[in-house]
């Protein structure tokens, strides 16, 4: 900045001379100061010093030209990669978030500060402050190089247009603001409505609904899409009324100084300079301005990306994983309470359970008494409010929840599978050359899928579409089930894991779970009560509270009429 700065003071520095030359040239010969360069040089002639002057002038153009162009291309890298630190910054950061922060948050709201707002910063903040910067530091330079020029013009030049700029601040500042709020509220609304009409495409073609959710996006896009032009315009507006004005300016002035004693030879080099001086000056001024006007249209955008980037990062977040704790007795739940917030109920109340290593443990309740939250527990995923998780008697916190967690295998009712390939959503978050493909074919055969992958062209190569949009829903829940498998951990959570598989294949599958390791401990909920027919303990949930709990056979036999069918 300092260095393109000083470049272009010389191209404005070497008119003067320039100018003055071409219209006396005698006049420079009798000058002190230049008689000794002229000397040094051997000019004997004033063409010979108009040539020097021409290609002087010619160059310090070149070169304040290239400086600038250079500075362009530092701030715009130095930009936009300061953008990508952030933005993996924002990623990561709520990748690390507990589970809980997730399940009270709108994903639209993450995903808009991630992709949008981040990029917002980058033109409305970072690229702006560095041109500012640099244009703050060109104008004191300037400045400095018309004041030696003529005082009373640099005077009445950066007066006349910083009196303009400042009314403009004045009077728009506010109206940034409220641009800026509406942006930041409206580009969160887009993505909502792009997400909601998207994700639910099924619903939204058979209902016919598209005009609904094109209405929802219209009302969120366009306001946003104003809000960006008036900016815009507050933006770009003041150069046209400052470029006639700075013409008024040199007319003014041109008529003052020509009425002086050696009006006209007198002028002429020192309206150049100042034509050359206010060419620089206008757009610096509108530079700093512009600067400003993005700054202020991206406070809001701005605000909302640092809080996302004061998300705090967990101890052993830059650690390597960590190694599992010791398991070899049991799980055991003491006096459990849970609550996601202070306003919401307890889900779980003064839970008591004790689960032996290499059970099989079946779960039944009605929906809301509390077995998917409790399996979060059990997961580390959340943290009860009230009692202890125990692992081997010693108590599961914040800084070893991880390594209880790398015994956890788990597979939800609904399985996200990720836009690639079979193989690939098995070992799902391993880097693709470090899979093991054995483990991969083991896996799909222990859960009854590897016969219909052979079947395909591709075979584990074979995309399974967006969300697994190309697979029926029995054949994501098989491939979940032998995600679990392949990470070969030795608790394995079943959240409703087969209710989307047929009889026939249910039976199979938990045969197939059945003949694991007796080491694996296997957590099931169930939507069918026969599914667990093979568990060594059933558990039945009932507002948080276990209501009962004994054998298969046992709870079959306590009056199933009482019990509701799940």
């Amino acid at each position: 900045m300092i260095v393109a700065s000083f470049a272009e003071i010389l191209s404005i520095g070497s008119v003067l001379p320039f100018l003055a030359v071409l219209t006396d040239p005698s006049r420079i010969f009798k000058l002190p100061v230049a008689q000794q360069f002229i000397k040094i040089l051997g000019i004997t002639a004033p063409d010979q010093l108009l040539t020097l002057l021409t290609i002087t002038f010619a160059l310090a153009a070149i070169l304040s030209g290239s400086m600038r162009l250079l500075l362009l291309w530092a701030n715009t890298r130095l930009s936009f990669a300061t953008g990508a630190d952030l933005s993996i910054s924002i990623y990561r950061r709520t990748l690390f978030q507990p589970y809980a922060v997730h399940v009270l948050r709108n994903s639209s709201e993450v995903i808009n500060g991630i992709s949008s707002k981040s990029s917002s910063v980058i033109n409305s903040t970072i690229a702006p402050f560095l041109t500012l910067l640099s244009s703050s530091i060109l104008l004191i330079l300037i400045m400095i190089a018309l004041f030696t020029i003529d005082t009373v013009i640099a005077l009445s030049a950066f007066g006349g247009f910083s009196l303009i700029y400042a009314i403009i601040i004045i009077f728009t500042r506010k109206r940034m603001y409220n641009n800026s709020k509406c942006i930041a509220r409206e580009s969160t609304q887009v993505i909502k409505s792009l997400q909601e009409g998207l994700g639910g495409i099924r619903n939204v073609l058979i209902d016919r609904s598209q005009s609904a959710y094109c209405q929802i996006y219209r009302n969120a896009d366009l306001p946003m899409r104003r809000a960006q032009g008036n900016s815009l315009f507050i933006n770009l507006a003041p150069r046209y009324g400052i470029e006639a004005f700075g013409m008024v300016i040199i007319a003014v002035l041109s008529y003052v100084i020509a009425h002086q004693q050696d009006g006209i030879a007198k002028a002429i080099p020192v309206l150049g300079a100042f034509a050359l001086g206010s060419q620089r000056l206008l757009p610096v001024l509108q530079q700093a301005y512009g600067a400003w006007s993005y700054i202020q249209g991206g406070q809001v955008s701005l605000q909302d990306t640092l809080s996302l980037l004061d998300q705090p990062l967990p101890d052993d977040a830059t650690l390597p994983a960590p190694k599992p704790i010791p398991f070899n007795k049991q799980i055991t739940l003491n006096n459990l309470w849970f609550r996601y917030s202070s306003e919401t109920p307890f889900v779980l109340n003064n839970l008591n359970l004790s689960i032996s290593k290499g059970s099989r443990i079946g779960f039944i309740g009605i929906t809301g008494s509390g077995k998917s939250t409790l399996l979060d527990i059990v997961m580390g995923l959340l943290q009860p409010t009230e009692g202890t998780l125990c692992i081997d008697g010693e108590p599961i916190i914040a800084s070893n929840h991880g390594a209880w967690q790398a015994h956890i295998a788990h597979v939800p009712q609904a399985i996200f599978l990720a836009d690639s390939t079979i193989e690939e959503n098995i070992a799902f978050g391993i880097p693709q050359n470090k899979i093991n493909r054995q483990r991969v074919i083991q896996a799909a055969e222990q859960a009854k899928i590897a016969d219909i992958i052979e079947t395909w062209p591709k075979k584990y190569k074979t995309f399974v579409g967006e969300r697994g949009i190309r697979l029926s829903g029995g054949q994501c829940q098989r491939i979940g089930i032998a995600r679990a498998l392949y990470k070969q951990a030795d608790v394995i959570i079943l959240d409703e894991a087969t209710s989307a598989l047929d009889n026939e294949t249910e039976q199979a599958v938990m045969q197939a779970i059945e003949s694991l390791s007796n080491d694996i401990t296997v957590l099931i909920i169930a939507h069918r009560l026969t599914t667990l027919s093979n568990c060594t303990q059933v558990v039945e949930l009932a507002e948080g509270s276990i209501q009962r709990k004994g054998t298969y056979n046992e709870i079959v036999e306590q009056n199933l009429s009482s019990i509701p069918t799940y």
